[in-house]
C-alpha cells in the first residue's frame, strides 16, 4: 500500500515514516505541500496523510490536487488539537477523516487501515463492473492453421508490455484477440477499457480519451475521468484507430510517449500506467501516403502487429462456429434447434463472408429466429441466404471488363450496405457514417440495388 505523508515536523515525519513502515506500507515523505503535490503528479499512491498547517501552501492544496489526480484517492488530514473548524472544512473537501494532535498512533493506524479497505473496495466495484468479462480468456472459436498462428502470437506478446496492433477486416473478431491479449497479461486483474473510434464524434474524443474538467466546455458540469485513466492498472483498447482524426493522433501520440495526460480544460499531467492495444481494419502505411495517418504514430503503435485472417482464409472452422452460434442463439432464445442440415452447413462453409464471423453470426441468430426446427435448414437463412456451392457463389467473369467490374461492385456494395443496415437496425443516417458517404448517396444506393428495409 502507497503512502504519501506531507508533514514539515522532521521528526514527526521520521516517526510516522518508521512506524507506517512498520505497519506494511510503502511511505514516500515530504516536508511541504508543494513537494506532495509534484509528488502525486509523478507516481500513484493508495492513500495520502497530510498535515493541515504546513509552510507555503497548506494541507487543503494537498488534498485538492489528491482529488484532481484520482477523485477516489483517500485523503487523511493530520490537525492541531481544537482546529476543529479547520477539520471540517477539509472534510467538505472531500478528506476521508482528519485526526487531531498529539493522536495515539494506534487510532492513526486504525484510521489509516480503514480508508485503504475503502479505497480497495471502491477499486475493486469499478474493476468487477468493466472487466468481469474480461478475467477469463475469451472463447475463440475454430482451430484452423490461419488463426491458431495469429492466438499463439497474442498470447506470447501478451506477456509483454508491448503495443500490440490487431489488423483485420470489420468482424474478424479484433475485440475478442484484444480481450485475450489483456486476460493472458499479467495485468489481467486489472480494467479492460474498449473505445471504439469510428463511433465516437471527433469533437468528443479527446474528451472521452483525457476526461474534462469542470467547465472545460458547454455542458462539462463536473470532473471526468478519461477512458485512459479508468484503464489504469490494465488494459485500453483502441478499436478502428485508422478513422482518429490527425489532430488526435498527435495527441495520443504525445500520451504513449509521455505515459501522462491532461484532461481537457486541465494543467497538470496526469500519470499513467497502462497498455495500449489498437486495432484497424484499415491499410494504415496507404493512410499515411495519404497524409491521413501519422507515420510516428503508426511505429508507436505497431511495434508487435498481429493479423487476424478473414472468415474465407479459414473455412475449415466455419461448420464449427455455426455450431457455437447455433447453440448460443438456442439456448438464449429457448428454441429447440439441434443441428443444421447438411446441404445448408454445406452452403454456409461454402460462402466468401464479406462481413466475416460477425456477418455468419448474425445469419445464424435470424435463422434460429425463423427455424421451426428442429434442424436449421437453407429456408430458414432467409432472403439473403448463401447460394449452393457451385451454383453462382463466385461471380460470373464473362463478358467486357467493365461489365465484370460494374457487376462485383453493385454485389459487394450491397452486401455491405445490407450489412451496415443490419448492424444499425435499419438507421441511414448512422449507416451513412459508417460507410462514409452522404446521406444522399446511400439512399441511391439503396434505391438502385432494390435493397429491401431493415426489419426492427
Amino acid at each position: 500500500m502507497r503512502l504519501l505523508l506531507v508533514e514539515d515536523k522532521a521528526g514527526m515525519r521520521d516517526m510516522l515514516t518508521r512506524a507506517l513502515g512498520r505497519e506494511g506500507y510503502e511511505v514516500t515523505a515530504h516536508p511541504d505541500a508543494e513537494a506532495g503535490i509534484a509528488a502525486l503528479y509523478e507516481r500513484p499512491f493508495d492513500i495520502v496523510l497530510t498535515d493541515l498547517k504546513l509552510p507555503g501552501k497548506d494541507g487543503i492544496e494537498v488534498l485538492k490536487a489528491a482529488k484532481e489526480v484520482h477523485p477516489d484517492l483517500p485523503v487523511v488530514v493530520m490537525t492541531a488539537f481544537g482546529s476543529i473548524e479547520s477539520a471540517v472544512s477539509a472534510m467538505r473537501e472531500g478528506a476521508y477523516d482528519f485526526i487531531p494532535k498529539p493522536f495515539d498512533p494506534d487510532h492513526l493506524t486504525l484510521v489509516l487501515g480503514k480508508a485503504a479497505q475503502a479505497r480497495r473496495l471502491v477499486t475493486e466495484n469499478r474493476v468487477l463492473r468493466q472487466t468481469a468479462r474480461h478475467l477469463a480468456p475469451p472463447a475463440i472459436v475454430g482451430h484452423s492453421r490461419g488463426l491458431a498462428a495469429a492466438m499463439e502470437q497474442a498470447r506470447k506478446v501478451a506477456a509483454a508490455e508491448t503495443t500490440v496492433l490487431l489488423v483485420g477486416e470489420s468482424g474478424t473478431g479484433k475485440e475478442l484477440f484484444a480481450e485475450l491479449v489483456h486476460a493472458e497479461s499479467p495485468r489481467r486483474e486489472g480494467p479492460f477499457i474498449a473505445v471504439n473510434c469510428a463511433a465516437v464524434p471527433d469533437q468528443l474524443l479527446e474528451s472521452e480519451f483525457f476526461g474534462h474538467e469542470k467547465g472545460a466546455f458547454t455542458g462539462a458540469e463536473a470532473r471526468r475521468m478519461g477512458k485512459f485513466e479508468l484503464a489504469t492498472g490494465g488494459t485500453i483498447f483502441l478499436d478502428e484507430i485508422g478513422d482518429m482524426d490527425t489532430g488526435l493522433q498527435a495527441k495520443l501520440l504525445r500520451v504513449l510517449q509521455d505515459g501522462e495526460v491532461v484532461r481537457v480544460g486541465g494543467e497538470r499531467p496526469i500519470p499513467l500506467d497502462v497498455r495500449v492495444v489498437a486495432a484497424t481494419n484499415q491499410d494504415l502505411p496507404a493512410r499515411i501516403m495519404e497524409g491521413r495517418f501519422r507515420e510516428d504514430l503508426y511505429y508507436r503503435l505497431s511495434a508487435f502487429p498481429v493479423r487476424i485472417p478473414p472468415l474465407r482464409e479459414r473455412r475449415d472452422d466455419i461448420p464449427e462456429l455455426v455450431q457455437h452460434f447455433l447453440h448460443r442463439f438456442a439456448g438464449e432464445l429457448r428454441r429447440e434447434i439441434f443441428d443444421v442440415d447438411p446441404d445448408t452447413m454445406q452452403r454456409l462453409a461454402a460462402y466468401a463472408w464479406p462481413g466475416n464471423v460477425r456477418e455468419l453470426q448474425n445469419c445464424i441468430e435470424r435463422a434460429v429466429i425463423l427455424a421451426p426446427g428442429p434442424i436449421l435448414e437453407h429456408v430458414d437463412l432467409g432472403t439473403d441466404t448463401p447460394p449452393r456451392a457451385g451454383s453462382g457463389l463466385e461471380l460470373s467473369i464473362e463478358g467486357p471488363l467493365a461489365e465484370v467490374s460494374a457487376r462485383a461492385v453493385r454485389h459487394y456494395e450491397t452486401m455491405k450496405i445490407r450489412q451496415v443496415l443490419d448492424l444499425t437496425g435499419g438507421n441511414k443516417s448512422r449507416a451513412a457514417e459508417i460507410l462514409k458517404v452522404s446521406y444522399k448517396t446511400l439512399l441511391t444506393k439503396i434505391k438502385e440495388y432494390a435493397i429491401e428495409p431493415v426489419d426492427v
